[in-house]
């Protein structure tokens, strides 16, 4: 039997007192004490985001430094494609780009964003792998840059339509910044790295702040009556009406990212042709399923009726068969909606829109329909 992490064993990043002070109810998450929600709860927590702003504290996530050895960040661009399928190169200086971490049999290792600092890259990884994440930068870059993990920075998102306006009261350049801008910016006053970004599919900005001064900018940011402090509950919630993969879940190192439905993120310089198509880690399969289609897709999942279909469920052709053909991977009640929502892998075959499905839930199968994601849409700057 798996025993629950000891409370006491658990990190704690630089808002865990802030958390507590504001009610923050603090579960074990990816080996940290965060907070799932606070007294207004998850419901309201994930309507405030979508109507008017919310701050999370995604300080668990790590934080990388790529420095190239030669001082040119084309070469630490370069570099890094040997580990991704992505084209960091063209990355232009104060834009990011997601990618993938891929393993030789093309699954995903971690899912990632980079920036272009315009001397060096700047790296968000997810929390639960951030270490094995390091190691393999180290593994297979140390020759060419120097691989800074910044330990000493926490990071706080701000999400919702009111993000903007409640940033710009301490960031001058926030409201000319479009989705998927990058850079280092003075907020509040504190040197900070601000991207217009998030994982809730409202626009908004992730602040990378030093550590010893983020209680300070989250308590600033959280004196604006729009901003709420938001836990990992409504986190879920908000990223799975927006149709967003969660690693572990949804994307895992036997998922390619074309079954994972992310062809998106792939651009033609790495898959078609010329120089720098694949030499990243499982090209061969990747390219290949790009050519001749994944026998398994990704898709979106609509319920009938109101009962929420959740992770692990397993999903049918039909109400009687008795074989499953695929697996929830992330599901459950969409408040934005008021209807369940999921994401699970089924037969390509069967991944066509308004293609009718059942889930097994507590022995009864409930219809299912294919559904375009996102399920609410997006209000990214563009």
């Amino acid at each position: 039997m798996m025993l629950a992490p000891d409370q006491d064993s658990l990190k704690r990043t630089p808002l865990h007192d802030l958390h507590v002070s504001l009610g923050g109810k603090m579960v074990p998450f990816a080996g940290y004490d965060m907070p799932v929600q606070y007294p207004a709860g998850v419901l309201k927590e994930h309507l405030h985001t979508r109507t008017s702003a919310g701050l999370f504290d995604v300080s668990h996530m790590g934080q990388i430094a790529l420095r190239p050895k030669s001082g040119k960040v084309e070469d630490a661009a370069r570099a890094l494609e040997r580990l991704v399928p992505q084209d960091i190169v063209a990355i232009a200086p104060g834009r990011q780009r997601y990618a993938q971490f891929t393993n030789a049999d093309g699954g995903i290792l971690d899912d990632l964003m980079v920036a272009n600092f315009g001397d060096h890259l700047f790296l968000v990884v997810n929390a639960a792998c951030k270490a094995e994440d390091e190691a393999h930068l180290r593994a297979h870059l140390s020759d060419d840059c120097v691989i800074d993990s910044l330990a000493d920075r926490a990071l706080v998102a701000v999400q919702g339509p009111k993000a903007e306006s409640a940033l710009a009261k301490f960031c001058a350049e926030a409201p000319a910044m479009k989705f998927m801008d990058a850079g280092p910016h003075k907020v509040a006053g504190l040197d900070c790295f601000v991207s217009r970004s998030g994982y809730t599919g409202e626009d908004g900005f992730e602040i990378s702040v030093p550590a010893a001064d983020a209680e300070r900018l989250a308590k600033t940011l959280l004196e604006n009556p729009d901003v709420l402090p938001i836990g990992l509950g409504a986190r879920d919630s908000l990223r799975l009406e927006a149709g967003l993969c969660l690693y572990g879940h949804d994307i895992d190192t036997a998922t390619t990212p074309v079954e994972a439905a992310l062809e998106w993120s792939v651009q033609k310089s790495r898959r078609i042709g010329g120089a720098r198509a694949g030499g990243f880690p499982g090209a061969e399969k990747i390219l290949a399923h790009f050519d001749q289609g994944a026998g398994r897709r990704r898709v979106g999942l609509r319920a009938e009726g109101r009962a929420p279909v959740r992770e692990g469920a397993l999903l049918f052709a039909d109400a009687t068969s008795a074989a499953p053909i695929g697996t929830v991977t992330s599901g459950g009640f969409g408040p934005s909606l008021n209807a369940p929502v999921a994401m699970g892998y089924v037969p390509t075959a069967l991944g066509a829109l308004g293609t009718s499905l059942f889930a097994e839930v507590r022995g009864q199968r409930l219809p299912l329909t294919v559904a375009a994601m996102p399920f609410v849409k997006n209000t990214y700057k563009r």
